[in-house]
């Protein structure tokens, strides 16, 4: 095994002294190329600082080179030691580099490249024009090399390149690993993660933007004497990219990816040089090849390959003091919610939530899908700004960026982890200690940080190696290590969304101790979570939404009997379904026959073993409490998701193998939760768009028209943007969207999410009227009591298994349904 840090000081050693021992044994052309190599070398590595580090891309660069030049030119030629001119420089475009940064890096992907693309262009314009002081055109001739005494001036001058490039290579070397480094690999790997952490994204990226800036202008200053003229077409657009070429092909973020990227763009060319007129091509074949087979560059891929660090493993049992110590902030004043709600456009998708979380108590955040529970976590966190009421812990919250929360005191977890890939277990941990702070360029993470890291990864029950990256743990250690990240924050309130989603029975019976621990040392914990046994074994007290309002308060057992939280759950009573005009008539042949199904997510099944048909005309629900398997279900059925095992037959022919488009054109078609309508298109075109699949010639007016009579109401809003629809009318035209190609099954995921009542009652009519028309219906809706008003048969699912399974009306009839729902027996 090589150990990485050992290994990258021996063979930066090793650099150092070749690169001070050549100026010495070459001629003068080789010396030439060899000096513009540790310059290339120096601004590649600038912008590994800010590509490999941070994330962002610049096009721009040849810009602080060229103006690192000038300003080199302008100073040397006025007797100014060449010294001086480079810290000039670098103060220069530092400066130029950090305001440039805070505007470009608040956006992203192209419109960042895009901007630094525009500054190169105004520099280059820059330089033509102000002929005073740059020449124009005809550029800057004389300028003097400095002095060397005895020393040949060219080989001092390759000197000084070559030791701007080991100071450069052995800034990157400290700085990947130090706070610095460590804040910009977190926000490079997840922006979200990393504002959670206390993390200003814009701080992190400005630094490096400004770092990047400050050593490409410095190789800048020495390019000057080294050529003794320089002019505006010395710098080349063209170079910009080949720099950006250089650390992606040597591999960004790698320590000697810059040198062996600066070997290809001045090295190599050298080489071929009798294919000069193909230079370009040839580095882009290159590029192509190397993001094709090594997307983590030359460098990058084999030390993925090669460098396996040693394992280190946390202790079995935490170190209990040291745990005490770290918690400062536990037991700290009340979360004081009062009265916050917000609006999504149209959508209220929360009103008047209020409630308050005790140091050491856990407060179980409950309700339906759509009830709004993430969107409390996220305007309490901080990532989304309430439009009215108060967030208070210690102090008023509301308003703040999630950066500023988090150093308040507010961590939280995720639904979907957001680990920082790229980074170790270990180095997820340490960062969060830094609680938002950047730290110092040249300080690394002490032992005492290390010391509660590992403390900290004994208390959640983690037991890998803290050495291996985080891209690469199994889900439920995914899971386990994010909740100990956020407990390195020190929160005086731990926000868990979702914490046992993809996990096992068992996994998830372990967080309940866990959980219950954390209170002990007096952190407020809120938990969001759709594993009811979970939740109703952990809470102290629940809080329940439904439709972003709240609806009921109390502990377990008290929240359990609640009618309106039963109503909720499993939707009103008041609902009465049209009845079939005609008796269902089956010729025994299946329309769709699902076999011992399992489906996952990369970790433990979310579905097991799951069995059911649906014959020509009949009307099929799936139920089961938020999280059991439902949609995972439809998903799979219409190739949107992959099944683990099993068999699925339409008409006899299996579609486990097919696509989405495939499944489609043979005739199954999903109404997906959430409607998923295109926003910008019409109510029309939304609909033509449901028959391109379809296999059958039809009328697309007829079809149209034939939408319009089941919904009239969509009639007067045809040529209207979907996205302007309200919630019930977007539902009516997804589900004609679903029966312009006349399926033979249509499948209908939650289709009374957010919708009101009377939406509800109207929704349910027109899908009555489908069933009695002979529509095949496969059902999935929360609301339980309403998908049986319409349904021949219905199953239940409970933990991704079929609990129950048999004729809607005696299903309805059942007074126990609640149990899958709410987790009764576990209060």
């Amino acid at each position: 095994m090589i150990k990485t840090l050992p290994f990258n000081a021996l063979a930066l050693a090793a650099v150092a002294l070749l690169s001070l021992l050549l100026p010495f044994v070459l001629g003068s052309y080789a010396l030439l190329v060899f000096s513009l190599f540790a310059l290339a070398v120096t601004t590649v590595v600038g912008l590994n600082i800010l590509l490999g580090l941070s994330g962002q891309i610049s096009f721009g660069h040849i810009a602080f080179y060229a103006v690192g030049a000038y300003i080199s030119a302008g100073l040397t030629m006025n007797g100014v030691p060449l010294g001086v001119a480079m810290l000039a420089a670098m103060l220069v475009c530092g400066v130029i580099g950090g305001l440039l940064a805070i505007p470009a890096l608040r956006v992203s992907g192209p419109f960042l490249a895009m901007i630094t693309i525009a500054f190169a262009l105004v520099v280059r314009h820059v330089l033509i024009e102000w002929r005073e002081v740059t020449g124009g055109s005809n550029g800057l001739m004389g300028i003097p090399m400095p002095d060397f005494g005895p020393l040949d001036p060219t080989v001092g001058l390759a000197l000084c390149c070559a030791l701007l490039m080991i100071v450069a290579l052995a800034l990157f070397a400290r700085l990947q690993r130090s706070q610095w480094g460590l804040a910009m690999r977190a926000v490079k790997a997840s922006d979200i993660a990393a504002r959670s952490l206390g993390f200003n994204p814009v701080v992190s990226k400005t630094l490096a933007f400004t770092l990047s800036a400050m050593l490409a202008s410095a190789a800048g200053t020495l390019v000057a004497p080294l050529m003794m003229f320089i002019n505006p077409d010395s710098f080349p657009f063209s170079q910009s990219i080949l720099f950006v070429l250089a650390v992606v092909v040597g591999g960004s973020g790698t320590l000697f990816g810059p040198v062996l990227g600066a070997l290809l763009i001045v090295v190599l060319p050298e080489l071929l040089s009798s294919f000069a007129e193909y230079r370009l091509l040839i580095f882009a074949v290159l590029l192509l090849s190397v993001l094709w087979l090594a997307p983590r560059g030359l460098l990058g891929t084999l030390a993925r390959w090669l460098v396996k660090p040693v394992p280190q493993f946390a202790p079995e049992t935490p170190d209990e003091t040291l745990l005490q110590r770290h918690f400062q902030r536990a037991g700290q004043d009340v979360l004081k919610v009062e009265g916050i709600g917000i609006r999504f456009g149209g959508v209220q998708a929360a009103k008047d939530v209020s409630f308050n979380v005790r140091a050491g108590e856990i407060l179980g955040l409950m309700g339906p899908n759509g009830a709004g529970k993430t969107t409390v976590l996220n305007m309490i966190s901080g990532f989304y700004r309430a439009d009215s009421g108060s967030i208070r812990l210690q102090q008023e919250l509301r308003g703040l960026p999630a950066w500023r929360v988090a150093r308040a005191g507010i961590a939280r977890t995720y639904q979907t982890t957001q680990l920082f890939s790229g980074m170790s277990v270990l180095e997820n941990l340490l960062v969060a200690q830094q609680r938002g702070r950047q730290g110092l360029p040249w300080r690394h993470p002490g032992r005492e940080a290390q010391a509660v890291a590992m403390a900290l990864l004994a208390l959640v029950g983690y037991r890998g190696s803290v050495h291996t990256p985080a891209e690469d743990l199994p889900h439920v250690d995914r899971r386990l290590v994010e909740i100990a990240r956020a407990l390195a924050l020190d929160p005086a309130l731990l926000l868990l969304d979702e914490p046992a989603a993809g996990l096992s029975r068992e996994e998830t019976d372990a967080l309940i101790p866990l959980l219950r621990r954390l209170a002990g040392f007096g952190l407020a914990v809120i938990v969001v979570e759709h594993d009811m046994a979970l939740v109703m074994a952990v809470s102290d007290r629940l809080q329940v939404l439904d439709a972003g309002k709240p609806l009921a308060q109390g502990n377990p057992a008290e929240v359990q009997r609640n009618p309106a939280v039963i109503a909720a759950y499993l939707g009103g009573t008041e609902y009465r379904g049209k009845p079939r005009v005609m008796p269902l008539r089956s010729n025994g042949e299946p329309g769709l026959v699902v076999d011992k199904l399992t489906l996952d997510y990369g970790a433990a099944p979310v579905v097991r073993n799951v069995s059911f048909t649906v014959n020509p005309g009949e009307t099929v629900a799936i139920l089961g409490a938020n999280g059991a398997g439902k949609s995972t279900i439809l998903q799979t059925l219409a190739g949107l998701h992959p099944a683990r095992s099993g068999a699925i037959y339409l008409h006899d022919h299996s579609i486990k193998e097919l696509n989405a488009a495939q499944i489609a054109a043979r005739g199954l078609a999903l109404v997906p939760e959430g409607r998923q309508l295109f926003p910008q298109m019409t109510v029309l075109e939304n609909l033509l768009i449901g028959q391109y699949a379809c296999s059958q010639r039809l009328d697309p007016q007829a079809e149209v028209e034939s939408i319009l009579r089941r919904f009239p109401r969509l009639r007067d809003r045809l040529h209207s943007q979907a996205g302007l629809l309200s919630g019930g009318e977007q539902q009516m035209v997804a589900i004609g969207r679903g029966l312009m190609s006349r399926p033979s099954i249509l499948l209908l995921d939650e289709p009374s999410l957010g919708l009101s009542p009377a939406m509800i009652g109207e929704l349910y009519d027109a899908l009555a009227g489908l069933r009695n028309e002979g529509v095949t219906l496969l059902l999935v809706d929360q609301m339980a009591n309403l998908a049986l008003t319409i349904a021949d048969r219905a199953l239940v699912l409970e933990s991704g298994e079929v609990v129950k399974a048999g004729r809607a009306q005696d299903l309805l009839a059942q007074a126990d349904l609640a149990e899958a729902w709410l987790g009764a027996g576990n209060a």
